[in-house]
């Protein structure tokens, strides 16, 4: 703590000698493209096994390494038009595999979720996942060998940070001198204290939740700490914030919640930021906090985040962000962007009433954009949905859209192509051209989503439609397009191939385009107003910055369409065009058309096959 404190110092004196900073918030580092983040879930990502044996041991099933990360797999990445790569499940957590030879304790069935653990159950902050070395006893530098391979590669790095709980037996053997273990001096006798990182049920003793749905750990394999009892006492309060000495089993009874100092009766025993500090720069929030007394939790966390940002890490996601009040986020954030200004620091939130504060307050850079856009194509893609709920979506972020992450997949999320979501990656393709091109926020794309990685099969403790985050795997549609190594694609079905011709095609065009850096309008509801054939499984809108100029529009039905769209008076306005003719190039094929404007309004002859979309850009 005594170096952060010394940086601090040292970065206000600079800050002094500096003009006084007027945005309020971050902007585009470039106006030529979009963050395109590639988020991997590190131990499936290189795993060439293909057993996949329900509750399979490492040996069994397998499991990818950081050296899998090779020149090869960054440049087939890059060629993507990747620009982040958030490397998921990299803090050390709960596993069970026996690393005790290198002087890590055994992990407890009882308390772990599924054979290979959850990556939201950190046990040691200061350390990764021995799973993912070749050697545990190097783990650390395996991995600051990747972030140092990633950064010749022209992409950044993005780990996880859990700062809502941390893992039942959370013990660091890795933890830099003078850092304390989280609870290592709590009053346990109170259930709160101020100072204390975690909340405690005094007098009663932690039990393992009753089961259900026949489940055992390991799938009723033998092992020796699997007894159904694990040794807390007294209890803590559980990670989604339950109060029983036995939680639920659908509670995060494999965490333990750490406090804030936000006390049991939902009050703050913190300072929080005056009137008007929205409108304040991190600068300024980073200056408020400096000689704040703030609870020990926050210390800690700030001690974590700035140990990785040592190590070269780029930026974090931060897991549950709302669970955790927002002046901690304006504590660290503020510190993190004196340390790194471009630190890239993503949050879920999915509470859209705290989506400003999270911003603002907060000095969050992005937020998952769940419940609202991705709910609302997920329900077009099953043909539920209507695209005339998409104009109100971006209307209503319109003052935080460049701060709204943007994905269809995810770990938390079902594949797009399993049964319980739409059963065809074919369906996701028009909502990925929405998703990506609709505002200038950044994209994601989850491992396998380029294709059609369905998520079948139950591995253990994760369930089929989403790839196992629990258990040890492979990933079939991602490692026939692995090819052992080359990346190339070479055992994928021409479909598959088809597809990943797709999304590299979009997601390089978006990495490199200026104008979705630029403006955006809504021709939708003019086109459902005024054109024929057009329908609510249509969706179009424009782009632009200065001259580049692109018209977009998507097919979310899976037979042909056939319309004239039109361009409104306003739009060819806004577009600074002229009558006359343009000519318009497809960035997603090889398509030729033209936009025709005639007394200020505009008119393109559109044939869209199923499931087809167009990025025309005006030349």
């Amino acid at each position: 703590m005594k170096n952060i404190l010394s940086f601090f110092l040292i970065s206000l004196i600079l800050f002094a000698c500096q003009p006084s900073k007027k945005q309020v918030q971050k902007q585009p580092e470039s106006t030529e493209g979009k963050f395109v983040v590639y988020q991997v879930f590190t131990r499936l990502f290189g795993n060439t096994n293909t057993t996949n044996k329900p509750w399979g041991t490492i040996e069994e099933n397998g499991v990818g390494k950081f050296n899998d990360f090779t020149n090869l797999a960054l440049d087939s990445l890059k060629a993507m038009g990747i620009t982040h790569i958030w490397y998921t499940g990299v803090p050390h957590h709960c596993v069970i595999t026996d690393y005790s030879n290198y002087g890590i304790s055994n992990d407890d069935p009882d308390v772990v979720k599924g054979r290979a653990g959850s990556p939201y159950a950190v046990k040691d902050y200061y350390n990764v996942n021995p799973d993912l070395a070749e050697d545990p006893e190097k783990r650390l530098e395996e991995f600051e060998a990747l972030i140092a391979r990633t950064h010749q590669h022209g992409m950044k790095v993005i780990i996880d940070i859990v700062p809502n709980h941390v893992a039942r037996n959370y013990h660091s053997i890795s933890k830099p001198e003078g850092v304390h273990d989280f609870g290592k001096h709590d009053d346990t006798s109170a259930e709160y204290k101020r100072n204390n990182n975690f909340y405690y049920i005094p007098g009663e003793a932690f039990k393992v939740p009753e089961s259900l749905n026949a489940y055992q750990p390991l799938g009723g394999e033998k092992h020796p700490l699997a007894d159904g009892k694990f040794d807390e006492n007294p209890a803590k309060w559980t990670g989604n914030g339950s109060r029983l000495a036995q939680p639920h089993f659908y509670d995060w009874y494999e965490t333990v919640k750490v406090n804030y100092g936000v006390r049991p009766d939902g009050t703050f025993d913190f300072d929080t930021l005056p009137e008007g500090f929205e409108k304040k720069d991190y600068t300024e929030h980073f200056e408020f906090w400096f000689d704040k007394d703030v609870p020990d939790s926050w210390k800690k966390f700030l001690d974590i985040a700035m140990y990785w940002l040592n190590k070269g890490v780029d930026g974090f996601r931060f897991d549950m962000a709302e669970m955790v009040p927002v002046e901690f986020w304006s504590y660290m954030n503020s510190a993190l962007k004196m340390k790194n200004p471009e630190v890239f620091l993503l949050a879920e939130v999915y509470n859209p009433s705290l989506y400003r504060d999270y911003i603002h307050k907060g000095k969050m850079d992005y937020l998952y954009d769940k419940v609202e856009l991705y709910d609302t194509l997920k329900h077009i893609m099953q043909g539920h949905g209507s695209t005339d709920n998409l104009p109100a979506i971006y209307n209503g972020l319109e003052d935080i859209e460049h701060h709204m992450l943007h994905f269809l997949e995810n770990h938390d999320e079902q594949r797009i192509a399993s049964k319980g979501f739409a059963g065809s990656a074919q369906k996701g393709k028009p909502a990925m051209v929405v998703s990506t091109c609709l505002s200038t926020s950044p994209t994601m794309l989850y491992f396998g989503q380029n294709v059609g990685e369905p998520g079948d099969g139950d591995m253990g403790f994760g369930d089929e439609t989403r790839t196992s985050i629990f258990d040890y795997c492979g990933v079939p549609a991602h490692q026939r397009w692995m090819n052992n190594g080359k990346f190339d694609g070479g055992q994928s079905t021409q479909e598959e191939k088809a597809l990943h011709t797709f999304y590299k095609a979009l997601l390089s065009f978006s990495a490199h385009s200026s104008a979705l850096m630029g403006a955006y309008k809504d021709i939708h509801t003019y086109n459902r107003q005024n054109t024929e054939n057009y329908t609510n499984k249509v969706f179009s809108f424009v782009r632009w910055n200065g001259n580049d100029r692109l018209i977009i529009v998507c097919n979310f039905e899976e037979k042909e369409q056939k319309f004239q769209l039109k361009l409104d008076a306003e739009t060819i306005t806004q577009m600074d065009l002229k009558d006359g003719s343009y000519k318009l190039s497809d960035q997603l094929s090889d398509e030729i058309n033209k936009l025709e404007i005639k007394d200020g309004t505009g008119f393109i002859n559109i044939g869209l096959a199923g499931l087809e979309s167009f990025i025309l850009k005006m030349e």
